[in-house]
């Protein structure tokens, strides 16, 4: 059976890149609050950032999703109505949600909300989707957990409008659905209730009880001691299999992620999915360009975690907990003068003279030189050096609103 084409659902750490999310590619963005959100460290959306990033992406026709899927415990309760009173009047497209009671308290205070089930609900079979489903959810997340041919099967017997989302890109959890005490035993900050410190990626020795302060490292195959660091999840060379499972909702990770990033992986599967819908010889022709394109992120190696069975020891990273960059992010047109001087609020130095890259919504990457530079007062400039720093610049080629301005980094030379 042909199924429809899958949503794209991209991640917004605040309201600049959920603008961006809906500029380059999304067809619906999910945020989190200031409260009951999994990324407390996450910049995440104050009432009236939610209501401008709402407007903005019902104006272009894309949905907003608002994550509210910790685990309660009893102290979250009467503040989780009052959050959804607040979240009622807002108005997002749908409510991520995790926890039974968290759930049945939307569904008394906002029934008009569509309620979709976080990952974290550990759900792995078609009776778990069933269970959601006569409650009220329209949605399920799948567990990371699953193969492509487990969720096959879960589609095989769950209604047709019922709807799977699954995650195709981004960071793998170490435990179970996300569902991790490490952090907590630790550090005493709860990943269940938005604080993770992910000692996942730390750095690991074994000391003996009778020689204390004596570290011995931990090798595996001699390559090194992050026993718990997993590689990033890529499924851009996948597509069809993933529409063949019959996944709706085709999900990115990275709710802590820079608006270059997001762009990024937003454009790159935007054009996958379209290609792939206009022909499979489109998206076959384009493969090698989504690899490249997806490499311009950050990234810490990419695998395709559980999807075609179980990961094995070429799953982990070893011998560090880095990510690659073969980009730097400097920053978003914000406005475009007459004269075609550009002003952007800059994120990384870099000077007059420079060769850069101008990165389309479209799909297109061009190469620029910096002409000139000027700050906020007009006075020209050699360089931007401070974060944030309001600059206006004259490329060589002309630029659009929203094009975002970024450069090869060196150090991965």
């Amino acid at each position: 059976m042909k199924r429809d084409k899958p949503e794209l659902l991209i991640p917004a750490s605040s309201l600049e890149v959920l603008r961006t999310a809906v500029i380059y590619g999304a067809d619906a963005v999910y945020i989190g609050g200031e409260a009951f959100s999994l990324r407390a460290k996450a910049k995440n959306f104050s009432k009236d950032d939610m209501k401008a990033g709402i407007a903005f992406a019902h104006e272009r026709g894309v949905k907003v999703y608002v994550t509210a899927n910790i685990l309660a415990h009893n102290q979250d309760i009467e503040e989780a109505r009052t959050y959804f009173q607040t979240l009622k009047k807002v108005g997002p497209d749908a409510l991520i949600i995790s926890d039974p009671g968290l759930f049945t308290i939307a569904l008394d205070i906002c029934p008009e909300i569509e309620i979709h089930i976080s990952t974290q609900a550990n759900n792995t079979n078609y009776e778990t989707y069933l269970f959601w489903w006569r409650l009220g959810a329209k949605r399920v997340v799948s567990a990371r957990e699953l193969s492509l041919e487990e969720i096959k099967t879960i589609r095989q017997h769950i209604p047709e409008e019922m709807e799977i989302e699954s995650f195709v890109h981004g960071a793998m959890c170490i435990s179970y659905s996300g569902r991790c005490l490490l952090s907590n035993y630790l550090t005493g900050r709860d990943a269940n209730q938005g604080a993770c410190t992910h000692p996942c990626r730390w750095k690991y020795a074994v000391m003996e009880e009778k020689r204390p302060g004596e570290y011995l490292p931990v090798y595996e195959n001699e390559r090194g001691t992050y026993i718990f660091n997993s590689k990033d999840l890529c499924m851009v060379e996948h597509i069809p299999e993933l529409i063949d499972a019959g996944i709706d909702s085709f999900k990115i990770e990275g709710r802590m992620k820079t608006a270059l990033y997001v762009a990024t992986v937003a454009r790159t599967y935007r054009k996958a999915i379209d290609s792939y819908f206009e022909s499979q010889e489109c998206y076959k022709e384009h493969l090698e360009w989504f690899g490249q394109e997806i490499a311009k992120c950050t990234y810490r190696q990419f695998s395709t975690g559980f999807y075609f069975g179980k990961p094995n020891e070429n799953n982990q990273i070893y011998d560090n907990n880095t990510y690659v960059s073969e980009y730097v992010y400097l920053g978003m047109i914000e406005e475009v003068r007459s004269d075609g001087q550009a002003r952007i609020e800059q994120k990384n130095k870099f000077m007059v003279g420079d060769l850069i890259e101008i990165m389309k919504p479209d799909g297109q990457n061009i190469s620029t030189t910096v002409c000139s530079m000027f700050d906020e007062e007009g006075n020209a400039v050699e360089s931007c050096p401070h974060s944030r720093q309001m600059i206006w610049l004259k490329l060589d080629k002309q630029v659009e609103f929203y094009d975002i301005l970024r450069v090869k980094n060196e150090i991965n030379e």
